[in-house]
C-alpha cells in the first residue's frame, strides 16, 4: 500500500531498538550496533530535521554506550525516563531503598536458578528468562510477590521472554504524546515501528493522533496499522526516508 502522510512538515519518527532496529538476543548484553546502522539512523535524523527519537525498553545510559558516539532523543525503561532535544532528562522520583530491598530478593532467586539473568535499571528490574523459558510461571510468582510491597505505583510489564518491575506512571505512548509537545516533533505526524506487546500502547497513542502504527513481525496480532516482517526490512524502509514525502507504508 501506498500512502502520504497529512502533514507536509513530515513525520515525527519513533523507533523501538531491540527486535525492531536490532536482532533479539540471549541476553541484553549480547548485541551489538554495527557501523552501518549508526550512519543509516543519523541520515534518516538529518533528513527529518532532527525528528527521530529512541522509544527504548534499554536505560537511556545504555542507549547511549550501544550507539555510541551517537545520542539521540529518547524514552527509556518504557518511558520512565525521557530526554528531550536539548538534553535535559526526565527522571521518576522513586524510594531507592525499597527498590534495593527489591532487586537484592529478586537477585538472591536468580542466583538460585540457572538461566535466569536480573537487569538492574536503578528504579526498574527486569527479569529474563529466554535461556530458561521453563521457569517462566516461576519468574512471574516471584516478580508479582516483590509487586506487592510497592504498593500500585509500580507495575509489571512483560515482554519477549522478560517480565519487569518499573513505576506504573509512564509508558512508551506516553513518551511519544510529550515528545509531540515538543519541538522538533510538534506539528509532525507522528509514526512509530516497534515488535513487542510492550509497544501496543504506543500504537494505539499513535493511531489516536492519526499517525502511522507498524509492527516488526507477523506471528502476533496488534493494534498497529501496518506491518513490517523483520528487522532487515526495518533497515531497508528506513533507508527510504525522505525529508518531507514519506516512504510507501508497509501492508497491514
Amino acid at each position: 500500500m501506498s500512502e502520504s502522510a497529512p502533514n507536509t512538515q513530515g513525520w515525527a519518527l519513533f523507533l523501538d531498538v531491540d527486535g525492531t532496529l536490532l536482532e533479539l538476543a540471549e541476553t541484553p548484553q549480547g548485541v551489538h550496533v554495527p557501523i552501518h546502522l549508526k550512519h543509516l539512523l543519523e541520515a534518516t535524523r538529518w533528513r527529518l530535521d532532527g525528528a527521530l527519537a529512541l522509544v527504548s525498553g534499554r536505560s537511556l545510559a545504555n542507549l547511549d554506550n550501544l550507539f555510541s558516539p551517537l545520542k539521540f532523543i529518547g524514552s527509556g525503561v518504557h518511558g520512565c525516563e525521557r530526554r528531550t532535544a536539548d538534553g535535559h532528562v526526565l527522571r521518576p522520583e522513586v524510594d531507592a531503598a525499597l527498590i534495593a530491598r527489591v532487586r537484592n530478593q529478586l537477585a538472591d532467586f536468580v542466583r538460585g536458578h540457572e538461566g535466569l539473568l536480573l537487569e538492574d535499571k536503578h528504579y526498574a528490574v527486569a527479569m529474563h528468562f529466554r535461556r530458561a523459558p521453563e521457569l517462566q510461571e516461576e519468574v512471574y510468582r516471584v516478580m508479582n510477590e516483590v509487586l506487592v510491597p510497592l504498593g500500585p505505583t509500580f507495575a509489571l510489564q512483560a515482554g519477549k521472554s522478560v517480565l519487569e518491575l518499573r513505576p506504573g506512571a509512564w509508558t512508551k505512548g506516553s513518551s511519544i504524546t510529550s515528545f509531540m509537545q515538543e519541538a522538533p516533533f510538534i506539528g509532525r505526524t507522528p509514526v512509530f515501528i516497534g515488535d513487542d506487546v510492550t509497544d501496543e500502547d504506543a500504537f494505539d497513542v499513535v493511531n489516536e493522533m492519526n499517525g502511522v502504527s507498524i509492527r516488526v513481525g507477523h506471528a502476533t496480532a496488534t493494534r498497529a496499522k501496518h506491518r513490517l516482517g523483520s528487522v532487515s526490512e526495518v533497515l531497508r524502509w528506513l533507508q527510504t526516508v525522505p525529508p518531507v514525502v514519506p516512504p510507501p507504508l508497509p501492508a497491514p
